[in-house]
């Protein structure tokens, strides 16, 4: 087996995380004698089992791992234990994630895994990594389920209902959040048109929102993204909905050339630094995104055109950013305010009550704010 031909000392080189974690320092070979006792010592020493026996019971090595890495936290019964309550949360997920990424396999080099009763997942690699290289990968087990959990949602797709539509469905690809929440779109739905002419969709990820606005009757809609992964599936999802011909998905950072009549963006909703791909699309380091988009809208709308910007107050509830903030943002930006459609969220979070952060959870509305050019 081309696993055993591997010198320890090499296994770091082999290496391969597409949040771009950083290597464990230390490996050691393990197989199916390895107990769950023996792995979390391990784990926590920051030495990773690199497993050799069968598939299956890693991934049952992997459960009883969670089990024990799984320590509930006292809910915050006030929102004046924020933003260290988020801050503690934030690392106690990042522990959890660390020691949960130390049980790993190789992945030979025609994307096969050469494990007893492995499942073939040829297709689910070349999905979330593109064509198989000459490279050996040696992967966190865990990223591994993700990417196969990722490639099934793909193919089945995610269903979205809002009200006065159809159903239809968004196949989120690998590394590009799945739209589970519809709230926002619900008050996307609602909200009148400036113009049915034009509209931006800036971040445009899994391309929901641009085909939302292409079955509200938008004309063209042209959709926006930083991240290749993003731009391959919005135009994958607007190919699949039949709503490719009126628009156009590319590549930027955040505006395209020109103007338009209407821009909505859904940025992150909570300043941090992102630790994996799908983090991307929650957190944002000092509101970089938020920021950029409010600070450069105003050049970029026609004469009486609208800016919807989608946003949780979650992070207001957090201790993470003020309203205040907010408003100056958009006053500094030369924005006015015009209107506001607010919104519950539906998520199972909100009503656990055993969830650390429930307190703020509880208190979260998600918003459309209606922004136009302050009249000067």
């Amino acid at each position: 087996m081309l696993t055993l031909m591997l010198e320890l000392g090499t296994l770091k080189n082999h290496w391969y995380s597409a949040s771009s974690a950083a290597a464990p320092q230390r490996f050691e070979v393990v197989d199916d004698s390895c107990n769950a006792d023996k792995a979390y010592r391990l784990a926590c020493a920051g030495t990773a089992v690199l497993w050799q026996g069968d598939f299956q019971q890693a991934k049952q090595l992997l459960q009883a791992l969670t089990r024990r890495v799984h320590r509930p936290v006292r809910s915050q019964t006030s929102t004046n234990a924020m933003p260290q309550a988020f801050h503690a949360y934030r690392m106690a997920q990042a522990q959890r994630a660390r020691i949960l990424s130390m049980v790993t396999l190789t992945i030979e080099a025609d994307y096969r895994i050469a494990l007893r009763r492995a499942p073939d997942v040829k297709e689910a690699l070349q999905s979330a990594w593109g064509p198989a290289t000459a490279a050996v990968r040696v992967v966190a087990v865990r990223e591994l389920l993700g990417i196969i959990s990722a490639y099934e949602w793909q193919r089945k797709g995610v269903p979205i209902e809002v009200q006065g539509l159809d159903r239809f469905f968004i196949h989120p690809h690998y590394g590009v959040f799945a739209p589970v929440r519809s709230e926002y779109l619900d008050v996307l739905a609602q909200s009148p048109l400036p113009s049915n002419e034009l509209a931006w969709d800036i971040g445009t990820g899994s391309g929901v929102v641009a085909a939302l606005l292409l079955m509200r009757g938008v004309k063209r809609v042209i959709a926006t993204d930083s991240s290749e992964r993003a731009v391959r599936c919005a135009s994958d999802n607007l190919q699949r909905l039949g709503l490719s011909d009126r628009a156009q998905v590319q590549i930027d950072d955040v505006f395209p050339a020109g103007q338009s009549p209407l821009i909505v963006c859904n940025p992150p909703w909570l300043p941090g630094k992102a630790t994996s791909l799908l983090e991307q699309a929650i957190y944002d380091p000092q509101s970089r995104m938020l920021r950029t988009f409010l600070s450069g809208v105003a050049t970029h709308l026609s004469p009486g055109g609208e800016a919807w910007l989608l946003l949780s107050d979650l992070a207001e509830h957090f201790n993470l950013r003020t309203r205040e903030e907010l408003l100056q943002w958009i006053a500094d930006a030369g924005l006015q305010v015009l209107g506001r459609l607010d919104i519950r969220p539906r998520h199972p979070k909100v009503s656990d009550s055993s969830d650390a952060l429930h307190t703020a959870r509880s208190q979260e509305l998600t918003s459309l704010w209606r922004l136009g050019v302050r009249a000067a």
